[in-house]
């Protein structure tokens, strides 16, 4: 059975200004931080515990790029089993005690290719040896220890067929083929399919076989807008599961689902502010050990007093760190621990449950000095239309907030959230002095369906006043000089960007758009075929280009050109597949027929979003002197070396 562990992000409680004032008054301005030290890959990162507890897996820097490295725990020897050059490794687990598999796409297409190769690095296989096909994991089936069950996009590029795959030798079979409207297969804990997910692009359906023989059937059928997310199947009943579900109910429960009747038949936890975001289990000892939550960070509540125990002692040991046990070897008796704060991303160690021994593996970014970091503090404020919303605002350190640049910067998605931790990105700018604004407005995860739902087809409107609405707060405030405020976003952050200095072109000194969006009609053509069954949905949650092409012509920034006047830095990856690079072409073409300034970067090696480090370098490196030139933050010079 898969494992689902998956951690939601954030809400956030009000803080005052003069809270604001007091802290920075007391702290000294630091010193500036080389760009580099932000934004450079980590020292060692993504730990994973092999089965049996012996070895250790991780991420660690070689030519510059990510590559899986291996360690028996207790010696120093350490094997890198991969030799990426061109690209990071995207991810990595353990297949069985011998055998890693890793993902790896080719200059940004998302178009993944599953290998494998020996924790001492030999026998390396490319198991889906398939161009333009993306390959994702259904189960590892840990108790299998030669194969594994995958998805592919192989027979139909719009749709993903299961395989049962031999991780030695690449063999493989379809187990399930789609009929064209399968979203998710699920599998039991003996590795069997007996759970789908469908979607005809608005409605979503449930479908259930009790063994692999039966024919699946429809048990529960739902609006997109509703959520029923299986988890896994019970450990005592294989007609039950536990799932995430707000079914006649506004916030994200963790709740039992029996399958035979199809309905909830226990409420196991609920927030009544925000959703459940992740769940733990124990498979040794078959029981659901907690869930998590995000409020103002993230907390857990917990089921079972062995789970509740190791956390309590971790944290004791841990003190003033945000505690995440992030891996369990089988027996369940070694884990693996990291800790994080808004000022550090923290430390990897190993915990031996039964000796109680802590061992420290590494700092992911030592180089980085806490004391150097700015605070990230939640806020909430009023939108104009009585909305509460909540943030968080970064002032930089050792000055006073009083009129200080500003770099708004909304998150991607826009169906995600701003969540409390170290962001390279928050901090860097911070060490050059901006105070840094993050806004999770309407449509922002975690907070229930009813503040998702009122951002339908509200791109460009309430969900941009949202963000203005944050905007002219901190002005009141007298944090912002309102002749200083720069926007900042990826993705959809980037469409944000466009659109503020689009439709408010007097609140912005300049924008700075990386991956955005700038034409929602041009946008919708041209997603990946496997986004295709959820056309419907996009239409209805952004906009039908036929049905709502006023809507979105007044949504879409590029038809608004003509309105931007402010300095504009734009960075794309030229094999995009989620935000093609006509996006930006179109802006950058129209801006500059128009005389307005505007600064563009592409990478030809990467997509969305820029993975390679030396792309980082030239994207931040950019923007460090943009920002400087339009709103006069600190500039550290470059050397020539």
């Amino acid at each position: 059975m898969r494992k689902f562990i998956s951690f939601a992000l954030l809400m956030a409680l009000i803080v005052g200004f003069t809270s604001f004032c007091t802290l920075a008054k007391k702290e000294k301005v630091p010193p500036l931080i080389p760009m580099e030290d932000f934004f450079r890959n980590p020292t060692k990162t993504s730990f994973k515990l092999s089965p049996n507890g012996d070895y250790i897996a991780f991420l660690q820097p070689w030519k510059n790029r990510l590559n899986v490295h291996v360690q028996k725990i207790g010696e120093e020897k350490v094997t890198r089993i991969t030799s990426a050059e061109n690209r990071d490794i995207a991810g990595f687990a353990w297949a069985n005690d011998q055998r890693i598999i890793y993902v790896q796409d080719k200059a940004g297409d998302e178009n993944f290719k599953l290998y494998a190769v020996n924790i001492d690095g030999t026998n390396p296989s490319v198991l889906t040896p398939f161009e333009k096909v993306r390959v994702g994991l259904i189960d590892d089936l840990e108790d299998d220890p030669d194969y594994m069950i995958i998805q592919m996009n192989k027979r139909d590029p719009r749709v993903f067929d299961a395989y049962r795959i031999n991780i030695n030798t690449g063999e493989m079979k379809i187990i399930a083929q789609n009929p064209g409207n399968i979203a998710q297969w699920i599998t039991d804990w003996q590795g069997n399919i007996r759970l789908a997910t469908t979607t005809d692009g608005v409605n979503t359906s449930l479908l259930y076989r009790k063994d692999e023989k039966s024919p699946f059937k429809v048990i529960l059928t739902t609006s997109f807008k509703e959520t029923m997310q299986p988890l896994f199947f019970s450990f005592d009943d294989s007609n039950v599961i536990y799932a995430k579900s707000n079914l006649n109910r506004d916030k994200e429960a963790l709740v039992k689902f029996d399958l035979t009747n199809a309905r909830e038949t226990e409420v196991i936890y609920k927030h009544p502010e925000v959703d459940v975001a992740g769940v733990m289990y124990s498979k040794k000892r078959k029981v659901v050990t907690g869930a998590s939550y995000i409020t103002d960070r993230q907390r857990y509540v917990f089921f079972d007093d062995q789970r509740r125990q190791l956390q309590t002692e971790l944290e004791q040991l841990l003190p003033d760190y945000q505690v995440l046990v992030v891996d369990f070897n089988k027996n369940e008796d070694k884990c693996l621990v990291r800790t994080y704060s808004d000022k550090t991303r923290g430390s990897y160690y190993l915990y031996d449950l039964t000796s109680k021994k802590l061992t420290k593996l590494t700092d992911v970014s030592p180089w980085l000095k806490e004391e150097y970091m700015a605070e990230m503090q939640p806020l909430t404020f009023k939108a104009r239309d009585g909305l509460t919303i909540h943030g968080y605002l970064t002032l930089p350190k050792g000055v006073e907030p009083k009129n200080l640049p500003v770099v708004v910067n909304p998150h991607g998605g826009p169906w995600a959230r701003d969540v409390w931790g170290f962001n390279p990105e928050v901090q860097f700018l911070a060490n050059r002095g901006y105070a840094v604004l993050q806004i999770n407005f309407r449509g922002s995860t975690g907070y229930g369906r009813h503040f998702w739902e009122i951002s339908f087809k509200q791109w460009g409107k309430k969900m941009q006043d949202d963000i203005t609405d944050g905007v002219k707060w901190l002005i009141e405030q007298g944090i912002a000089d309102p002749k200083r405020i720069a926007i900042y976003g990826g993705s959809y952050g980037g469409y944000a960007t466009l659109a503020g200095l689009a439709f408010t072109p007097d609140l912005y000194a300049c924008g700075v758009d990386y991956v955005g969006v700038s034409n929602l009609f041009t946008f919708l053509n041209t997603i990946p075929p496997y986004w295709k069954p959820y056309l419907d949905m996009f239409h209805e949650m952004v906009g039908d280009p036929k049905k709502d092409s006023l809507l979105l012509a007044e949504a879409s920034p590029v038809l608004h050109a003509d309105k931007i006047k402010a300095p504009l830095f734009i960075a794309q990856g030229a094999n995009d597949p989620r935000v093609n690079k006509a996006e930006s072409d179109q802006m950058v073409e129209a801006l500059r027929k128009r005389g307005v300034e505007v600064e563009y970067l592409v990478k030809e090696n990467e997509g969305h979003g820029f993975r390679n480090e030396e792309n980082r370098f030239d994207f931040y490196r950019a923007m460090e002197k943009f920002l400087a030139e339009h709103i006069g933050g600190r500039v550290l010079e470059q050397t020539e070396k």
